[in-house]
């Protein structure tokens, strides 16, 4: 037995050599592992880090969409807004039928069809005129101007206080023809007794 025991013993100490050396080899390895694992705990670390930032990111992104911010409209302001152009639109209809009756009126007056204000008449200085046989006829002598017609300047004549009427005139103005009135020509004017 003690040759047995010898060589347990024998065996015991040359083989803890070999187990020595394994043993390096395998702390080596523990600590490459650990070292890996350690590395893969800090990237764990680092990715769940940037989820909680991404995370409050959205979180924030929620509750600014969740708040009113005041940039949008009403249907009560849609509606207001709906009336303002309507009454707008009127408005323009209105001044577009108030322009096109003043056009109206302006080619009446420019083609002669509508009614013109008399013009006064500018009164010349009463002088004779020896008239036919009949001897003096007390009256004005009337320059033709733009626009002109016996009717208004019969017309301009009543409102100075002159009661000349167009017979008169045309019995003052032998061959006197209304229609080839010439502006600058001159007619009389006939002054009736007071």
């Amino acid at each position: 037995m003690k040759i047995f025991s010898l060589f347990l013993v024998a065996l015991w100490l040359g083989g803890g050599v070999g187990v020595r050396a394994e043993d390096a080899a395998i702390e080596e390895r523990l600590n490459k592992l650990s070292g890996l694992v350690q590395d893969l705990q800090e990237f764990k670390e680092s990715q769940r880090k940037q989820i909680e930032a991404l995370g409050k990111e959205v979180s924030s992104l929620r509750e600014q969409l969740a708040k009113p911010t005041g940039d949008y409209a009403s249907r009560e302001d849609v509606r207001k807004l709906a009336e303002a152009v309507q009454k707008i639109d009127q408005n323009r209809k209105d001044d577009n039928e108030k322009i096109a009756k003043q056009i109206e009126n302006i080619g009446k007056v420019a083609a002669g069809g509508g009614k013109k204000l008399p013009k006064p008449a500018p009164i010349v200085e009463e002088h004779p005129r020896v008239r036919g046989p009949g001897g003096n006829e007390n009256g004005f002598e009337y320059e033709i101007q733009s626009g002109d017609t016996l009717s208004t300047i019969a017309q301009a004549y009543r409102e100075k206080g002159v009661k000349v009427t167009l017979d008169q005139i045309y019995k003052a103005n032998d061959g006197l023809n209304e229609k080839s009135l010439k502006v600058g020509q001159k007619i009389f004017i006939p002054k009736p007794p007071a």
